[in-house]
């Protein structure tokens, strides 16, 4: 096998860990926990409590119509794997901290699409909070979006650039170059 195909048969296996990973752990949140129940594992600060989201981040259009959030999350969810994929194919090999990334995020939003697909919905069950503080709950996928995505954030921003230098046009060799 060459380097080429051993390094997206990693971005692969990354993509399809994320969902395994993601809809076992649903599953088993699914099929051990009362819907609401909550089992505290740090006390003030973490529990494992299964609810489930109809909306999208942080419950936002979780009031809408069940017709208008399907069509709405089908076309954002087809839109988004095409976008992803189409970045993942056109990224450069030696970006892979970037291909890595989007590799996570692609894991991620099939892992909450399979979700919307069997239920309407997605579980969540991850409650971090202070107190009474509560961020809101996530699961798996959520969690490799947003890893995926602070880790694009920082591969884009200390990613060097292969640009030859700029050179004036009408430079004579008496006038200094900027």
């Amino acid at each position: 096998m060459s380097g080429s195909t051993l390094r997206n048969l990693a971005l692969a296996s990354l993509t399809g860990s994320v969902i395994v990973i993601d809809q076992l752990s649903k599953q088993h949140i699914m099929e051990t926990m009362r819907l609401h129940e909550s089992i505290p594992i740090v006390p003030n600060l973490f529990s494992f409590t299964y609810i489930r989201n109809p909306g999208a981040a942080f419950g936002l259009l979780a009031g809408s119509s069940n017709a208008f959030r399907m069509v709405f999350f089908g076309l954002t969810s087809i839109f988004a794997l095409v976008l992803l994929g189409t970045i993942l194919y056109r990224m450069p090999e030696r970006e892979w901290m970037g291909r890595l990334s989007v590799s996570a995020i692609l894991g991620g939003a099939v892992g909450n699409l399979i979700d919307r697909l069997r239920f309407g919905e997605v579980i969540d069950f991850l409650d971090v909070y202070i107190d009474s503080y509560h961020w809101p709950a996530f699961n798996v996928a959520d969690s490799a979006i947003t890893v995926g995505v602070i880790f694009l954030i920082i591969h884009f921003m200390f990613e060097k650039q292969d640009v030859p230098p700029v050179v004036p046009e009408h430079s004579s060799p008496h006038t200094p170059a900027p």
